[in-house]
């Protein structure tokens, strides 16, 4: 498919004066998972309502698989399948009767809803809970039902909302293995609080703030443009300044003796760290770059917003 699965132009949503949503455009292809961040009050679940096409939009235009879901809500919502934040179980069910329902909902025929159980069952790990009552489950297998019914229509663009919130370590490794292989398939859109999943788990990350748009980039580029920081351990142990004085190093701080953390602007490299460490013998012996983490990126972006008063 060459068209883009999810495409989002000018999109903006008002509740009376207040302004939600404020111009945000975004594209994204199939088999791309996309972390959608921002602070409380942002914008995001306004946003992911209208994509679900649970809010209608302001302004702009929200496209699911080439269907405007404005104009062609059902041919666009045939294509989506969504995880709120608070699953929509029926706890007195069973697995298999739950997710029959749900077939059902999404018009797969009668002939063809076995089939379908079986496949969703196979991809969310739940093939030995299909007698059992939805309320009896783990939090963890009841995240996996929430997801079950999500894609048991077999939708091209998914969109889960917080799906890890109040899981174990366990529980969230294996949802996350469980979101990597849906987006092999199909796009999806994680809206999650915990950032690192977003880095572990997503091809590119978008935040907003106060209804815009401030960052769109892939997980790869996350540090490109940034000054690159190094733990440096010498055995010489330098004077700060020595190390601050080497051509492209922006900053040095001594962590302790011989043990130093040193940031070099984007555009250089430690270079004229190992040469100057041979010539005076400094005995360099650890060099290790230290990744900007997407916490750090998202505080720099936010953190105004995020002290701001209420």
């Amino acid at each position: 498919m060459t068209e883009a699965l999810i495409q989002v132009k000018n999109l903006s949503r008002y509740y009376q004066d207040h302004c939600a949503v404020n111009q945000l455009s975004f594209t994204l292809n199939a088999g791309e998972v996309l972390g959608f961040l921002g602070p409380n009050g942002a914008g995001k679940s306004t946003t992911m309502q209208v994509i679900s096409g649970n809010l209608a939009p302001s302004e702009g235009e929200v496209r699911i698989a080439g269907h405007d879901i404005i104009e062609s809500p059902r041919a666009a919502k045939r294509q989506l399948g969504y995880l709120p934040e608070h699953p929509p179980l029926y706890r007195d069910a069973s697995v298999d009767e739950y997710l029959r329902y749900c077939a059902a909902l999404h018009r797969i025929p009668r002939q063809a809803i076995g089939v379908a159980l079986q496949k969703v069952k196979a991809k969310c790990g739940l093939e030995a809970t299909g007698n059992r009552l939805i309320g009896n489950l783990s939090k963890g297998y009841q995240q996996r039902v929430g997801i079950a019914q999500a894609i048991i229509h077999d939708p091209p663009v998914v969109i889960l909302d917080e799906p890890t919130v109040g899981l174990d370590p366990i529980q969230i490794r294996e949802i996350r293995d469980l979101i990597r292989s849906q987006g092999s398939e199909r796009s999806v859109i994680l809206s999650t609080h915990i950032l690192s999943e977003v880095q572990a788990t997503c091809d590119r990350v978008q935040i907003i703030r106060n209804g815009e748009l401030i960052y769109n980039a892939s997980t790869a580029a996350l540090n490109q443009g940034h000054d690159i920081s190094y733990r440096v351990a010498l055995r010489g142990n330098p004077e700060t300044a020595q190390l601050a004085a080497l051509a492209g190093v922006d900053h040095v701080e001594r962590l302790e003796d011989g043990l130093f953390h040193m940031v070099f602007h984007a555009d250089a490299n430690p270079d004229a760290l190992v040469t100057a460490a041979v010539e005076q013998h400094w005995g360099l012996y650890e060099l290790i770059p230290q990744q900007q983490s997407l916490e750090d990126l998202f505080i720099e972006l936010t953190g105004d917003e995020e002290h701001a008063a209420p």
